[in-house]
């Protein structure tokens, strides 16, 4: 539960507003492709046309919609694409199916030059590399190589990973699927219409080092292991899954990533088409290793968790910004928990808890629909989050849904609208927020859980208002403190940038 969930739905069709398709009736209406922005723009739809009333101007929608985990019976803003009376701006395309015939709109002045030429891709994936779990492929390198040009997979087959809000297609212009010790060293991604670099399944220590991604249609980089939902599954074809659907939540059968690093990349310009998209997304997939990361201009949050599959994450030194520019809500991390998965990764027994995720020494900006750097959405637990500096947000921290066993020590929170947002408690499973520097805009500590036998533990925090006043819990903060509440923290007026951007540098050893 948690976000207003609720069974899978979407728009049937639309009919267009007098004038938003100013050159109606189409010659090929049947060719269009409709991208539908879900309301608050969570995620998009993309829809063939499946039937078309000229009379009424109402298309009704044909294949498509399951690009998103999150349904809605109405949509947002939109936009068409695919249509010959559309092809009005430099770098459109339209292909004309019953012609085999590709027109494109040239960006330049005058006709193309004679040296031109066009690149049309036809291939998903530009390298395969699968075994088993149990006759891997192991230890290759790819190094050095540029690898560009796939073509779109947004009308391809997606599935729902776990029970976040992301949907996936399982392909990506590397995909990765039972293999151990993979490298890709030193690579480019460009221009990519799918997904980047999928990691599929059985994966154990796959390494992702000093790369670059630019321009990519879906994610930079996605992770998505299996459990055992169905008898049969199409991404490993003639596997009979003697136990499903019983195992649909048991992750200790190992077939997931586990160890992945992505080291010294580089990621901007992702999600061209599919908005709900990442430059790294995990669902069904532990022990993965975020460190030294660049990570700009981006539909979404920058980085994903989907689920609360074994935990064990270290996410460390990246550099987060300009993310959710195209979307509401989250920022450059985002995570759900709302279903239990059974794995032995906390503590090598089979177990529902997830290992601690460490979220530490990250420079995070949430500049873009600021609500926070770090948002824990939906259910999720066991995450450490410190030691960072964190620029914007309504929020310092937040838990929603259920959340809990959330804590957030030693990070600086600059111009941040509060310091927390919480769920209520459950005794021995408190949120934490405690040696925080918290700047704020606002004029109070947040909204946490003030009484009770589970309430949020706050204390030793540094607070900075305009005024040189904060009130925790409905009254002054000494007055909180009297009855025995947020020890040891102080209260004083807003620092110079100068002084915030020196805790930052001493933090992030600049």
């Amino acid at each position: 539960s948690g976000g207003g969930a609720f069974a899978f739905r979407t728009p049937s069709g639309l009919v267009p507003l007098a004038g938003a398709l100013p050159h109606l009736p189409y010659a090929k209406p049947q060719d269009a492709v409709f991208f539908v922005w879900r309301p608050y723009r969570w995620a998009n739809w993309m829809f063939e046309v499946g039937a078309y009333d000229a009379q009424t101007a109402n298309f009704t929608f044909g294949r498509g919609g399951n690009q998103g985990a999150r349904g809605e019976n109405y949509g947002g803003d939109w936009f068409v694409e695919n249509v010959l009376e559309e092809l009005d701006h430099p770098g459109e395309v339209y292909f004309d199916k019953d012609a085999s015939r590709l027109y494109l709109f040239h960006n330049g002045t005058g006709a193309p030059p004679a040296h031109a030429t066009v690149v049309a891709p036809r291939l998903r994936t530009l390298v395969n590399i699968s075994g088993t779990q149990w006759t891997p492929v192991r230890d290759v390198t790819h190094s050095g190589i540029a690898f560009t040009a796939t073509r779109y997979t947004y009308m391809d087959p997606h599935g729902v990973p776990s029970a976040g809000d992301w949907a996936l297609d399982r392909v990506g212009a590397i995909f990765l699927q039972g293999t151990e010790r993979v490298t890709l060293d030193n690579c480019t991604f460009e221009r990519l219409d799918g997904n980047g670099v999928m990691v599929s399944g059985y994966n154990r220590d796959a390494l992702i080092n000093g790369s670059d991604f630019a321009y990519i249609g879906g994610n930079a980089i996605a992770a998505w292991g299996y459990t055992n939902e169905t008898d049969t599954d199409p991404g490993r074809p003639g596997v009979k899954l003697e136990n499903a659907p019983h195992a649909g939540i048991d992750g200790t059968d190992g077939e997931h990533p586990d160890g992945t690093t992505v080291l010294g990349c580089s990621a901007r310009e992702v999600g061209l088409y599919e908005k709900q998209s990442s430059f790294y997304v995990q669902a069904k997939t532990a022990r993965s290793n975020l460190s030294g990361n660049v990570f700009f201009n981006g539909p979404r949050a920058g980085i994903n968790f989907n689920d609360g599959f074994g935990g064990g994450d270290d996410i460390s030194h990246n550099l987060v910004f300009s993310t959710c520019r195209e979307s509401g809500d989250h920022g450059p991390l985002n995570s759900w928990d709302r279903q239990p998965f059974v794995t032995s990764v906390r503590n090598g027994t089979p177990s529902v808890y997830m290992a601690w995720r460490h979220i530490h020494h990250n420079f995070f900006i949430d500049n873009y629909s600021p609500q926070e750097n770090v948002d824990n959405d939906d259910g999720s637990a066991y995450y450490a989050t410190h030691d960072n500096f964190f620029v914007y947000g309504a929020n310092g921290m937040k838990n929603d849904f259920g959340g809990h066993d959330n804590h957030h020590y030693r990070n600086v929170y600059a111009y941040a609208g509060m310091g927390l947002g919480v769920c209520s408690q459950q005794p021995g499973h408190e949120d934490y927020f405690y040696g925080n520097k918290l700047v704020t805009t606002g004029t109070k500590v947040g909204d946490l859980a003030c009484d009770g036998d589970a309430k949020t533990v706050v204390h030793d925090n540094a607070y900075y208002t305009a005024s040189g006043s904060i009130s925790e819990c409905k009254m002054d903060l000494k007055a909180w403190q009297a009855r025995g509440n947020d020890k040891g923290s102080t209260v004083g007026p807003l620092p110079t940038d100068e002084t915030i951007i020196g805790w930052a540098r001493s933090m992030l050893g600049f």
